[in-house]
């Protein structure tokens, strides 16, 4: 019987595991199994909590619902955190490492402020052909790449269909990217949608997804920030960073994590 517990940051989901032993060995089957909303437990990834190899507390993996290894979960960091203060604890903070770098965190309550990677690759304006015609959006690696596209209303985009077609577009061959629509709320607000590569479909919130859209939006608008992110499941996440030039630093991301129940199933 696999032991397991269930957490959600903004509404996006996901199995926690304790594998400080190194003796779970997961295949992308099981994976998937366990992210089946129907068969399984059901949440959009699996994060692993392991010991560091590197100087960082511990390690952060993170599977998408696909059963496939990604880069980084903003969210998904929050909540593990959470969950490395509750069996490894008690933390005020916490360095972890991911494939997109050493991320920090500092737990207050409920609320959870990551340190972020410095992103990377930030490019404006470029133009996606679709079927004839230019859908216009920008790109950033906030740790996962993620294309950005301004909408004037959030609530008639097609998020599934234009999701899946940038996602899978050449442009950003091969590894794909994540699809994020902007909708501007006011000086220093937003709001979002994502369709996640890996779940391949919209999710209630997405954290790398949430990071690079506020960024985006401070370069178009020339914002000193934070900037404040409504997500599709309802919570606002905020974005601090430092800006020079056309790079941003020190950036952090700030929202909830949420422990929902603990399990055991058997794979």
């Amino acid at each position: 019987m696999l032991r397991f517990t269930k957490m959600n940051g903004a509404g996006n989901d996901f199995v926690m595991l304790d594998n400080r032993a190194g003796d779970l060995h997961l295949d992308r089957e099981q994976i998937a199994r366990l992210c089946d909303r129907h068969r399984g437990v059901g949440a959009d990834g699996v994060l692993l909590l392991e010991g560091a190899a590197n100087g960082a507390d511990f390690r952060m993996r993170y599977y998408n619902s696909d059963g496939g290894e990604a880069e980084m979960c903003g969210n998904g960091a929050r909540c593990f955190a959470r969950f490395a203060d509750r069996v490894a604890g008690p933390l005020k903070n916490v360095t972890f490492e991911t494939p997109a770098g050493v991320i920090g965190a500092a737990i207050t309550g409920e609320l959870v402020r990551l340190k972020m990677s410095d992103p990377e690759d930030l490019r404006l304006h470029v133009e996606i052909p679709l079927d004839g015609q230019a859908l216009h959006g920008h790109f950033l690696n906030s740790g996962v790449p993620h294309v950005v596209v301004p909408v004037d209303d959030l609530e008639i985009v097609d998020v599934h269909g234009l999701g899946r077609a940038v996602r899978q577009h050449a442009l950003f061959a091969p590894k794909g990217a994540n699809v994020n629509f902007l909708l501007r709320r006011g000086d220093d607000s937003i709001a979002i949608r994502t369709y996640e590569r890996g779940v391949e479909a919209e999710t209630l919130a997405c954290g790398t997804g949430v990071v690079a859209s506020a960024l985006i939006f401070a370069a178009l608008e020339n914002s000193a920030g934070p900037i404040r992110v409504l997500v599709r499941g309802g919570d606002e996440l905020s974005v601090g960073f430092e800006k020079r030039g056309d790079q941003f630093m020190n950036v952090t991301l700030t929202g909830p994590a949420d422990f929902a129940f603990d399990g055991e199933i058997d794979l």
